[in-house]
């Protein structure tokens, strides 16, 4: 029992040698993570301790329990981001009542997380398509952005969260810029970015805290007007059970629902990556019961919800990190740095970490994936477009939903309008194909030969009649309707009744209509209501070829007569 939810490195095949690796990796999220909690913290309208406490406790119990040996969780800006979302708009952010509200949210992200991946519930996220999930998180990364101008330019602006409101009000309040705080913030951005393209394995974000910390101390910049985050409890996370009501349950439940999932298909994504390159599987829902359970926990401990990184997973990768252990160690040395060192961030200035955040997320602007979608497959660029407007200028807590929904409305109309191919045979390869894709293949005038590829049901069957209805006054000789069946893996009841009104329909034109490549499912489908009696010419047709053969309509289809075949024959015995 113990094995089937604890992971098998931790509980049973752990040594000394993987503890080496595990102790470097440890350290090296150690020191990414403090100045990165903070400021994601600080992201979601928190205390900038509350990111440290968001990285001890749940980063403990999710090592525990998980399934992926090298995914780093803790506080990230996308989750950050749709915390501060969904409380501000019920809180001030920063107040008792908004930290209440969180904590309440984490819970409730936690539990949502814990149920679905006990029930196996992880097959939902499936339904968040990629240029959807891709959409939104460029945009979001752009709203994060622009959300920390305000701490970069030292203005005060409103908490919105639309970038043209952002924008706008940054505009307004150009003249009030503070020259300081800009020159620490640039400073910050532009140092951050040298040391990542100098050497990336070092740590840039705690180097550039311990420099503005040195600087600010040594020239007195807060006394200049350059706002720091000042004193920084010391102590661990007093446990706290937040009053729940039915009420908060009700409004925080759409952003809690959002949360979870977004946090597990993010940090999903990166585990099987990291997973694949190792060689080993990731389980969805223990993935899901880990991060549960974490947020469960996390949210006693004064934490907000938090998932997988996929900076910090990098990291811990490269770094040679083998097991969750890394995970254990980096939140034992938080836990040391609470206790005896948070003393040392008091001279820590806001414009520091809203540039840790900044070069954060920049890399989670993908425009790249928008023109390969585009150039693949246009309709779902389109989702991705409309899923980074909505996000961008609506706001983050309508972007997965508007881009759901219209993913949905796509996935729709591909039910109801299935392709319906007309087959011409390619002389070159010998086969039937889609004349749509091969206009160098050949077809009947007597013989029209269609491919159904979708499963038959009372949406689309209407679509399908009309379809060879009009194919067939576009060919109005045909003699012979052969449809190929191939495609189809489902027939209901009220698409067999309208195939029976059509085969009516043709037969009164003086048209066979047959089918081929019927599977077993199907065929035992339709002898239920008697085709096997009713259309005694419907024989077992496996294929095109045999329909044409048998009934000595395959002449029409004859290969080059420069062929030097004597024989007519047909290499392939299936249509395509």
């Amino acid at each position: 029992m113990l094995k089937k939810y604890l992971p098998n490195q931790l509980a049973f095949h752990y040594n000394r040698k993987l503890f080496k690796y595990d102790l470097i990796a440890g350290l090296t999220l150690y020191v990414m993570l403090i100045p990165q909690s903070m400021a994601y913290a600080m992201l979601a309208g928190l205390p900038p301790v509350m990111g440290l406490y968001a990285s001890t406790i749940p980063l403990i119990i999710y090592a525990l329990f998980a399934s992926s040996k090298h995914l780093s969780v803790g506080p990230v800006a996308i989750t950050s981001l749709l915390v501060f979302s969904g409380v501000s708009v019920y809180a001030e952010p920063g107040t008792s009542e908004y930290i209440s509200i969180v904590l309440i949210l984490a819970l409730m992200v936690g539990i949502i997380q814990l149920l679905l991946g006990t029930f196996k519930g992880g097959f939902i996220v499936k339904f968040i398509p990629h240029s959807v999930l891709n959409g939104y998180t460029s945009a979001a990364a752009i709203v994060i952005g622009f959300s920390q101008l305000k701490h970069l330019l030292g203005v005060e602006v409103g908490n919105y969260l639309q970038v043209q409101f952002l924008l706008f009000d940054v505009i307004n309040k150009f003249s009030e810029i503070h020259i300081v705080t800009l020159i620490v913030g640039l400073f910050s951005i532009i140092g951050l970015l040298l040391i990542k393209k100098m050497n990336p394995k070092l740590p840039s974000a705690l180097i550039i805290v311990m420099i503005s910390l040195a600087t600010v101390m040594l020239l007195g910049l807060d006394e200049r007007g350059l706002q720091i985050i000042g004193n920084v409890p010391q102590g661990l996370p007093l446990m706290i059970f937040p009053e729940v009501t039915f009420q908060k349950i009700q409004m925080l439940f759409p952003m809690a629902l959002t949360i979870s999932l977004i946090a597990f298909m993010e940090s999903l994504a990166i585990s099987k990556a990291i997973a694949r390159i190792e060689n080993y599987k990731i389980s969805p829902n223990k993935e899901l019961r880990a991060l549960g359970i974490s947020n469960i926990i996390g949210s006693c401990f004064q934490s907000f919800p938090i998932n997988g990184s996929f900076s910090r997973t990098a990291v811990n990768h490269q770094a040679g990190g083998r097991t969750q252990v890394t995970s254990i160690i980096t939140g034992v040395c938080v836990i040391i740095t609470l206790l005896f060192f948070t003393s040392l961030f008091y001279y820590l200035p806001n414009a520091v970490l809203a540039a840790i955040i900044i070069v954060a997320v920049y890399n989670l602007i993908d425009i790249k994936e928008m023109k390969h979608l585009f150039k693949v497959k246009p309709l779902e660029g389109w989702i991705w477009v409309i899923t980074f407007f909505v996000t961008l200028f609506v706001g983050i807590q309508w972007g997965i939903m508007i881009g759901a929904i219209f993913t949905l409305i796509l996935l729709l109309n591909r039910s109801f309008k299935p392709n319906i191919a007309q087959l011409g045979y390619v002389r070159k390869e010998r086969v039937f194909r889609d004349i749509k894709w091969y206009p160098e293949a050949i077809t009947s005038e007597i013989v029209l030969i269609i491919r159904i590829d979708s499963s038959l049901h009372f949406a689309n069957i209407s679509y399908l009649d009309e379809k060879l209805k009009k194919l067939y006054q576009q060919n109005s000789h045909s003699k012979w309707l052969i449809l190929d069946m191939s495609g189809v893996n489902d027939i209901d009841t009220v698409s067999i009744e309208k195939l029976e009104e059509s085969i009516s329909y043709f037969k009164e034109r003086n048209v066979t209509v047959l089918f081929t490549n019927m599977k077993g499912a199907i065929r035992h489908t339709v002898n239920k209501v008697g085709w096997h009696i009713r259309y005694k010419e419907q024989k077992n047709h496996l294929t095109v070829k045999q329909i044409l053969k048998e009934k000595g309509i395959h002449k029409y289809f004859e290969h080059n007569k420069t062929s030097k075949s004597k024989n007519k024959e047909w290499i392939h015995d299936y249509s395509i």
